[in-house]
């Protein structure tokens, strides 16, 4: 159920960042289980996208996750608050990464309430970047973890999409990428309610 190292390894991020949707992302902390299935994400591709961090090659001590073979966690703390949580894909040295938006809580919905101070019935308890990583557990310690180890991973549970459940569009938050902020490789499930806004 695990998914292999070799899914990561993938060098098409669009098909990933679609892909994954409707897969189940787990945390263990303290031996505590939670887990959500991914109803949103965005695909940053590498060195030519103006949206990622990787953009031109940069390379400093963050983004040196982006670097590495896929199959990693990059996680980033935005704007001073939030931390978000990305699978880095493709190969050594391509940096590719996929922005884990949303997810539908699933396992340990109470421990999931409690980090985030609210029932699990609202969808503000794990609907964003911010939030969805929070609900889950996952901060700055989560960086460059294995996806195939047993503190954070993702599983493949059966749940599929068809293509017309799956809605694209722009990526949020990305308005300084210029011409790239209106790539559509933003990928979410349709009617989903833990999908962030805007909605379509």
């Amino acid at each position: 159920m695990k998914l292999p190292l070799s899914y990561y390894l993938n060098q098409d991020v669009i098909f990933l960042a679609k892909d994954l949707l409707g897969k189940v992302l787990f945390t263990e902390i303290d031996g505590d289980i939670t887990a959500g299935i991914i109803v949103e994400t965005e695909a940053y591709f590498g060195v030519v996208d103006k949206a990622s961090h990787a953009y031109g090659g940069r390379r400093t001590g963050r983004t040196e996750t982006l670097y590495t073979q896929g199959g990693v966690s990059y996680v980033y703390l935005c704007y001073g608050i939030h931390h978000l949580f990305n699978i880095v894909s493709s190969v050594q040295d391509e940096p590719h990464a996929v922005l884990v938006r949303a997810v539908e809580p699933l396992i340990g919905t109470e421990i999931m309430e409690l980090r985030r101070n609210m029932p699990a019935s609202k969808a503000a308890i794990s609907s964003g970047p911010g939030s969805a990583a929070k609900a889950l557990g996952i901060d700055r310690s989560f960086n460059k973890k294995d996806l195939s180890g047993n503190e954070i991973w993702i599983e493949d549970h059966g749940i599929k999409f068809s293509p017309d459940e799956i809605v694209s569009g722009p990526r949020i938050g990305v308005a300084y990428a210029q011409e790239d902020a209106l790539l559509p490789w933003r990928f979410y499930v349709k009617g989903n309610k833990f999908v962030s806004k805007p909605r379509s």
